[in-house]
């Protein structure tokens, strides 16, 4: 876990302007640490704003040593590449920034602790994707729960779950509703400091630790629990274990403007929406064994769309599905908040 005072360097080589770097964008908009510089040669002297869209000061830099010479004293891989494996030629900077000094954060399967025994100064390496202690079965605690639930679910892996689930809390603690966000990926769990690293959780406790989780924030009157993959894709079985352990009273559709096809597996089409907010629905209502939630709205990523384009592609899809639709990053996350209200 990353202590207050900490100023980041985040290792984006080759992927701040590619979907695979959404470690390091999601740092850069959430946050609660110092994020003070990007490590991107091929965007070196810009800016974050410019290169990615995203409101933030911290500087893009070349190399680790101008990391160093920033302040840096903690070092995040900030990339997702598919498989979640450490790319050989990463070494070499994670070792310069060993030799500098800094403590590593690691979302990837890959562990770095084992590889680097011998830290000094206080040094420490925070590998998340690691099954935390003790084997708990769902008792269906969560069903029982005052709190509504809200659970993200998806069309695609990557279409926004975690950043539209952050951007729903935020606005719900802005708004003075005592909100809590579950985290269940390694970007969620990074800026929130705690979490379930799902895909690193075996599959018979699974459920078990996402109610836990749940039950943890019994204080809240609104938990948000990241989603993780989608019904839709063959590679994925995360969402399972979040409808069982979270038992979800609403459920909200994230879903990418004009996606009809899985977008790294072009062979699969995505089933029109409202089929799939009725499966998911189905699927964790279980026959009628559990909780049967309500898709309260679809929060739809506009980011490759203009203004006009988006305000279109929103009013379209509300007309479409007949529920609330908009985008919590370019709107604002008052609208679909509103809806779960």
């Amino acid at each position: 876990m990353i202590s207050d005072g900490s100023k980041l360097a985040v290792f984006m080589l080759g992927a701040l302007d590619d979907q695979i770097g959404k470690m390091g964008a999601g740092l850069l908009r959430y946050s609660p640490h110092e994020i003070v510089c990007v490590i991107e040669p091929g965007h070196a002297g810009g800016s974050i704003p410019a290169a990615i869209g995203i409101d933030h000061p911290a500087k893009i830099v070349a190399t680790v040593d101008e990391a160093a010479a920033l302040g840096a004293d903690v070092f995040v891989l900030g990339i997702a590449p598919p498989g979640g494996q450490i790319p050989d030629d990463w070494y070499p900077w994670i070792d310069k920034a060993i030799a500098k000094g800094m403590s590593i954060v690691n979302g990837l399967h890959d562990h770095l602790g084992p590889k680097y025994p011998d830290l000094q100064n206080g040094q420490w390496i925070w590998d998340i994707r690691q099954e935390p202690e003790g084997k708990p079965a769902v008792t269906l605690r969560a069903s029982k729960m005052p709190a509504k639930r809200v659970l993200l679910v998806g069309t695609d892996m990557s279409v926004g779950k975690m950043t539209v689930g952050l951007e729903l809390h935020k606005e719900a603690r802005a708004q003075g509703i005592k909100a809590s966000f579950v985290a269940t990926g390694q970007i969620g769990i990074t800026i929130m400091g705690r979490g379930v690293p799902l895909d690193a959780v075996r599959l018979d406790f699974a459920a078990g630790f996402i109610e836990d989780a749940v039950v943890e924030c019994a204080d809240s009157d609104l938990i948000f629990v990241e989603g993780q993959g989608s019904l839709c894709h063959p590679d994925s079985n995360s969402p399972l274990p979040l409808f069982r352990g979270a038992q979800a009273t609403h459920l909200i559709m994230c879903h990418r403007a004009g996606m009809d096809r899985l977008m790294r597996m072009q062979a699969v089409e995505v089933p029109p929406l409202r089929d799939l907010m009725k499966l998911c629905e189905d699927l964790a209502a279980g026959g009628g064994t559990f909780i049967r939630p309500v898709t309260a709205a679809v929060a739809l990523n506009t980011a490759h769309l203009n203004a006009e384009e988006a305000a279109k592609a929103i009013a379209d899809l509300e007309q479409e599905v007949g529920i609330p639709v908009d985008d919590p990053v370019r709107n604002g996350a008052e609208k679909l908040l509103n809806t779960v209200r």
